[in-house]
């Protein structure tokens, strides 16, 4: 019994060791295969970094507004009798817009004017009778207050009758018409607005840290979200900035004689400033943004390379970016004129993986900026056969080229 016993031991004890001694002989040739795989190139589309003259610029969202702008309003109330525009109308200083019924004023006037007529013939006959020597000095007082008595009850009436009458301030576009004829309006009611959109202005804000970049007359652009553009200049700075936002108010004046903008009107402003010389741009692609900060990725060749070809590596650098432009970043540190830069595959990069250069659709860089991209042939796609049923099938040697297994 005990024989057997010890057998049964032995042989369960031969069986365990042997399934560990697999797992763990299985478990270290995993490992050694992974340790001595070599990793794939990955491909990536890359630019030579040049150095060259860039003009610097500040962005910022602004609005557009008329020159001259406001919201007509009439002076007094009344019946409408005439509008005298249509919405969109161009309107000339000085011409009449509303009428305002004016028939009480109208008879109002015409008494002052009989009144004046008569103070005057008046005032006439009391100099005529004083220069006989027969009339007081006191009547020729009382004849000619009444005159002027008179005289200022007519001018106040013909100002009545001014305000019943609502004329254009400038020439410009005028808006939809609020009223109608034969409605009753009140003082203040708001009849159209108008707006001289021949020439605009646009009223931006920049960080306090961008003051000292901005003056009086630099050039601005404009470009609209219908894309339309413009171009002006600074015509003021607010000498204080908003304790509140830290930003500074600006305001450009531009001409706008094709009628590309309107008032109200968001647009992206860039302030242009003096250019530069020796800067080295990339494109916006090449640039990654992290938490760490922005760097990017330079091909650089592999340290202890044996082959007879070296291997190309990627090499992550942390940069320091300013202005941009269209597709373009200026890189103020970190980058030095003649470094590769990937501008493309970057997804998949990390520090010190195998790259293989290959052509793209990379951003192409300024000639003043440069840009070269290093184009290398892919290896043409496996031939496909068809079987017996008619289904397409990948020829053995060419899947096995290509690397696809059956």
């Amino acid at each position: 019994m005990i024989k057997r016993f010890v057998i049964a031991f032995l042989f369960l004890s031969v069986a365990v060791g042997g399934v560990v001694g697999f797992n763990k002989f299985r478990d270290q040739a995993i490992k050694d295969f992974f340790a001595n795989r070599p990793i794939p190139a990955l491909p990536v589309d890359t630019v030579i970094a040049k150095a060259g003259p860039w003009t610097p610029t500040l962005e910022a969202i602004g609005t557009v507004y008329a020159r001259r702008g406001i919201d007509l309003a009439v002076e007094t109330g009344g019946v409408v009798r005439e509008v005298g525009f249509a919405a969109n109308d161009r309107v000339e200083q000085g011409q009449v817009l509303v009428r305002i019924a004016d028939e009480i004023e109208q008879a109002d006037l015409a008494a002052a004017r009989a009144s004046l007529q008569l103070a005057e013939q008046t005032l006439a006959r009391a100099a005529s009778l004083r220069d006989r020597g027969i009339a007081a000095a006191a009547r020729i007082e009382e004849a000619e207050a009444a005159a002027n008595s008179a005289r200022a009850q007519m001018r106040r009436i013909e100002a009545v009758l001014d305000q019943k009458v609502l004329e254009s301030p400038f020439a410009g576009e005028i808006g939809i018409p609020k009223i109608e004829e034969g409605q009753f309006v009140t003082v203040g009611s708001t009849v159209a607005t108008l707006q001289d959109t021949d020439r605009l202005r646009v009223d931006f804000s920049l960080p306090e840290q961008k003051l000292a970049q901005i003056d009086i007359g630099q050039s601005i652009t404009l470009v609209g979200e219908s894309g339309a553009t413009a171009s002006g200049s600074i015509t003021g700075i607010e000498p204080r900035i908003d304790p509140a936002t830290r930003l500074v108010e600006v305001r450009a004046e531009l001409d706008n004689e094709d009628q590309a903008l309107s008032p109200g009107q968001f647009v992206r402003v860039r302030v242009t400033l003096p250019d530069k010389e020796n800067v080295v741009a990339l494109p916006q692609t090449a640039v990654v943004t992290s938490l760490y900060g922005d760097y990017v990725y330079a091909v650089v060749p592999a340290e202890n390379n044996t082959e007879e070809e070296p291997r190309l590596v990627a090499n992550q650098v942390f940069v320091r970016t300013g202005s941009r432009q269209k597709d373009l970043v200026e890189i103020v540190d970190g980058v030095a004129a003649g470094d590769r830069i990937i501008v493309a595959g970057q997804n998949r990069l990390s520090n010190g993986v195998p790259v293989m250069l290959v052509g793209g659709a990379a951003p192409e860089l300024p000639p003043e900026a440069g840009s070269e991209t290093q184009t290398q042939v892919l290896p043409p796609e496996p031939e496909r056969d068809e079987d017996a049923d008619g289904n397409p099938s990948m020829d053995t040697g060419a899947a096995q080229a290509a690397g696809v297994s059956e």
